[in-house]
């Protein structure tokens, strides 16, 4: 078998990826598919990553609209991708997998703080961190929370897992004929005003020229596919023109 063509990954996936079929809350059963591809994924030699969103049990947008001011309702956001980031350990840890959940806000009993050093010894040893909490401040997105780890672990590759097969010019569930965009540089998603991911985390990933790479997480066997090499969905990083 090649070697591996990453050494160290940083997956992001939404709460939703633990939900219910209605996006909903934690479904242990539907969650428990995760597990395979990332023991897969950690068997290749491969150190991983994740932070994971909250929108299965927390809209900030709805607290807002409720009336729940905006701190407030980050940090439940927050706490909320801590119950997803627990929820995922304890099933790695169930199967085998060594999990260690590292949250931005000290949380004793229920997770370690969040360190650079720490989380580099965890992937050294073998295991998985689960980076959970945002940044500990509120109004920072989950985007930027991956893209600022995944930055301070020097990994080779931000992996932004959704439910369609890359970058289109529109939503191609709404616009069919929406073109999608193989491969980008930074200045051409600026330039075309595409919604890669918040501008906070796009920056970021440009400054410390981070490639990025959404794909279709629900295409079977997508996560293998990638870290075999294969260009599945939208890569956006620096590159030269010429080289395409």
């Amino acid at each position: 078998m090649p070697a591996a063509p990453y050494q160290r990954v940083l997956l992001k996936l939404s709460g939703e990826t633990l939900a219910d079929a209605a996006g909903q809350g934690i479904d242990f059963e539907r969650a428990r598919d995760l597990v395979g591809p990332l023991r897969e994924a950690r068997a290749l030699g491969i150190e991983i990553a994740l932070v994971l969103g909250g929108g299965n049990l927390m809209r900030g947008r709805a607290a807002r609209r409720a009336g729940v001011a905006a701190v407030q309702a980050d940090r439940i956001g927050m706490l909320a991708t801590v119950m997803n980031a627990l929820a995922l350990g304890a099933l790695l840890e169930a199967e085998g997998v060594s999990a260690t959940v590292l949250a931005a806000t000290p949380l004793p009993g229920l997770a370690e703080a969040w360190s650079i050093e720490r989380a580099r010894a965890v992937l050294a040893d073998g295991g998985i961190v689960i980076a959970a909490g945002g940044l500990g401040l509120p109004f920072f997105t989950t985007d930027t929370t991956a893209a600022q780890r995944a930055v301070e672990l020097e990994a080779d590759l931000l992996l932004k897992a959704t439910t369609v097969d890359g970058v289109y010019s529109a939503d191609p569930r709404q616009a069919p004929d929406a073109e999608r965009f193989p491969r980008l540089d930074y200045d051409e998603v600026l330039a075309r005003d595409l919604r890669v991911m918040d501008a906070t985390a796009f920056a970021l990933c440009r400054e410390h020229s981070l490639p990025v790479r959404i794909f279709n997480f629900t295409q079977a066997g997508a996560l293998m596919r990638i870290l075999h090499g294969e260009d599945l969905g939208s890569l956006v990083s620096k590159e030269d023109r010429n080289d395409r």
